[in-house]
């Protein structure tokens, strides 16, 4: 695999299973989010304020410091996360050079912190959200990220072929920032496959759901990275589905390797070389250390490949899990 414009000559990328995996702060930066179980971690959504959000936040981040994650994911839309990841960062200002951090652009969070807001967040994928957001984001982390992504881009997105748009994401990645997109939806390997063919494209990075159920996007992947971009993968938890006790099988395959359902899972992704980065979503210090103790499966995961559904399907599910 050509890695020579990926990011992985010197860790966390080599080496350890658990330098290949990072934390992104989806769930930590705002108060309701579609993962299963947060009432379980985090108790009622009216108690989890700012306040206390940025504590847990805070409280997270030090364990990945010291279990060794050096990767940080976070976005605008993810509620507080940017100021959080920056309050946090200015408190122990010796450890930014060893960490590399991803935000995105074009979703703006709109719920202001309040769960019971039946939208919380709006897509935007625009010249003036660009210019709009990134100041923003470098303002908030002290600097700017070292990957900027646009944010859940589908085959008909403008940052795929509006040209000033584009040419204003060539001007970012000229000034040092890796730039490349997120993808959501049934089709993101075409989103990919298109993002691949642009000409004279500024994008060399791509963060895609790819889990157990969910892996229409393997060969576009594949394919991203053996043109040298860095590909991170989220949703391997498929937002908590695959958590202990919800697929009987990946439960009981777990229990064969001696682990649990979440480092399976994970595992499942990291048995691939296309995949740099696999994203921990954990809200506790105890699902995040659970998360880091995934490695490469001791049992042959192909018994669970009849368990993935059409993209079609997988959406649609998603998209009808509540937030909470």
């Amino acid at each position: 695999m050509n890695k020579s414009n990926r990011i992985g000559d010197q860790p966390p990328y080599e080496g350890s299973s658990v330098g290949r995996i990072g934390l992104g702060l989806a769930a930590l930066g705002r108060p309701i989010y579609l993962t299963a179980g947060r009432s379980d971690a985090l108790g009622a959504p009216n108690d989890r304020t700012v306040e206390t959000m940025r504590a847990r936040t805070f409280e997270v981040l030090d364990a990945a410091w010291q279990l060794g994650i050096r990767f940080f994911d976070l976005a605008p839309s993810y509620g507080h996360a940017e100021d959080f990841l920056g309050a946090w960062l200015a408190a122990h200002p010796t450890r930014r050079a060893q960490l590399t951090i991803s935000s995105k652009w074009g979703y703006e969070y709109v719920a202001h912190w309040d769960p019971k807001a039946r939208v919380h967040e709006r897509k935007e994928h625009s010249l003036a959200m660009l210019e709009k957001q990134w100041p923003k984001t470098q303002s908030a982390l002290g600097g700017a990220p070292d990957v900027h992504l646009v944010h859940s881009v589908t085959p008909d997105s403008p940052a795929l072929s509006d040209p000033a748009l584009l040419a204003r994401l060539r001007k970012v990645a000229d000034e040092g920032t890796r730039v490349g997109i997120t993808t959501s939806g049934p089709h993101q390997a075409d989103t990919i496959e298109t993002a691949l063919t642009i000409p004279s494209s500024p994008f060399s990075a791509v963060q895609t759901t790819w889990n157990i159920l969910e892996r229409s996007a393997q060969d576009s992947l594949a394919v991203a990275a053996e043109n040298g971009w860095l590909v991170i993968v989220k949703e391997a938890m498929a937002n908590g589905r695959l958590a202990a006790g919800g697929v009987q099988e990946v439960d009981r395959l777990a229990r064969i390797a001696g682990i649990t359902s979440d480092a399976l899972a994970i595992g499942a992704v990291l048995e691939h070389d296309w995949a740099d980065v696999v994203l921990s979503g954990a809200v506790t210090v105890a699902q995040l250390e659970s998360n880091a103790n995934a490695g490469t499966p001791s049992v042959d995961t192909s018994v669970l490949d009849h368990l993935t559904i059409p993209a079609d399907r997988y959406w649609a599910e998603r998209a009808e899990r509540e937030w909470s």
